[in-house]
């Protein structure tokens, strides 16, 4: 048996960004616009006329202040509300390929690494951008790794759901280190045309490098214990698919074919879900809240993070012990956690002990204990 353990990390952050006063003024234009084209429909009361938003609301819902996107211009024009995304021929590298590229080399930067170090690619995230070739096997290409690549999708989870597939097969010896790349263009599945989620998501991308503790070449994050879990609801979703040009019933607008969210529900059933998962792996693992340096937690809502935190620790986290980066990136589905982890933990010392956690739809939750050596 191998110990397996976090040796660096990467982000790629997009050029542009959209700030919460822009993006109310898009989506009230908007909402001028499809309440004049429909005003007959809302007089006669067949449809319902549509809401302004505002700052105060989609910071007081989220924590969110501003959030990174590959094409601002198409979502910030009333009359399109979704990135204008290019699309690029068969015989260049994709986008989401390329992003992912960019992580990991920062990851392998970090850890003093090259792409001959590696035996594994892992691509994991909540929408990959086609359903084969795997993406995984392009980014490995990019990258000149041997060995082997694959896709996983476990939603906002796939991040902690895929470190503990690369810890677990170097534990066994399978391999001795593997890339988790995190590519996320959350833009592209978001319904901006919505007032309950138009301010959720934005695109990045994470990757960490894991490898058997006695390669590493410099400090690292042992990776002392996993545990992944999942139980089913539609109450996070997205219909859309390779099935729906083969069905004549589904209409190119139908609500359903993006994100959709019954947050109230999700609120209820996720916060306790997380903290027990969270509570009962500590506890296998005979770790005290007051064992933990760090919380490295889903960056999905503000609210959210604030009681997870207060229910493990037992008391509100002190400023830094749940570091957020929700305000500045918004929602990045399975990369949230990794981003915190990677701007959030070079002051960890040695022996020091954190935990990194994701959850969301599925429902699904996965952690990693984690402690710092060197």
């Amino acid at each position: 048996m191998y110990t397996p353990a976090i040796t660096g990390s990467g982000v790629f952050t997009p050029s542009e960004a959209i700030t919460n006063a822009e993006l109310v003024e898009a989506f009230n234009a908007y909402v001028d616009i499809y309440n004049a084209e429909h005003a007959a429909e809302i007089a006669a009361g067949d449809v319902p006329a549509k809401e302004y938003s505002s700052v105060e609301f989609i910071e007081k819902a989220s924590g969110i202040e501003q959030r990174y996107v590959i094409d601002k211009k198409g979502i910030l024009d009333p009359h399109v509300m979704h990135p204008l995304l290019r699309q690029r021929s068969d015989d260049e590298p994709s986008l989401m390929a390329e992003m992912a590229l960019d992580a990991a080399k920062k990851a392998l930067e970090q850890a003093g690494k090259t792409a001959a170090d590696v035996d594994a690619v892992i691509c994991a995230a909540s929408n990959l951008e086609r359903a084969y070739p795997a993406v995984a096997i392009e980014i490995q290409q990019l990258l000149h790794v041997n060995g082997f690549a694959f896709d996983m999708n476990v939603a906002c989870s796939s991040a902690t759901f895929g470190i503990q597939a690369a810890a677990d097969m170097i534990r066994s010896g399978s391999i001795r280190s593997a890339l988790v790349v995190n590519p996320e263009i959350c833009s592209a599945h978001l319904e901006w045309r919505d007032r309950d989620c138009h301010f959720i998501f934005g695109d990045v991308a994470t990757a960490v490098l894991i490898e058997r503790a006695e390669d590493a070449d410099g400090p690292y994050f042992e990776i002392k214990s996993t545990r992944c879990a999942t139980e089913f609801s539609n109450n996070i979703r997205n219909n859309n698919g390779f099935l729906r040009r083969s069905r004549p019933d589904v209409v190119a607008d139908r609500r359903d074919m993006q994100f959709m969210q019954n947050g109230r529900k999700v609120f209820k059933e996720v916060l306790p879900m997380v903290s027990d998962h969270i509570a009962n792996h500590m506890a296998a693992e005979g770790i005290e809240a007051s064992d933990l340096k760090r919380l490295w937690l889903h960056q999905a809502n503000k609210s959210m993070n604030d009681f997870i935190g207060k229910k493990v620790l037992g008391r509100t986290p002190e400023p830094g012990e749940q570091p957020n980066i929700l305000q500045d990136y918004a929602n990045t589905s399975s990369a949230g956690s990794i981003i915190a982890f990677s701007k959030y933990s070079k002051d960890i010392k040695e022996g020091d002990i954190g935990l990194i956690c994701s959850f969301g739809a599925g429902y699904s939750v996965g952690s990693v204990i984690v402690q710092k050596h060197g």
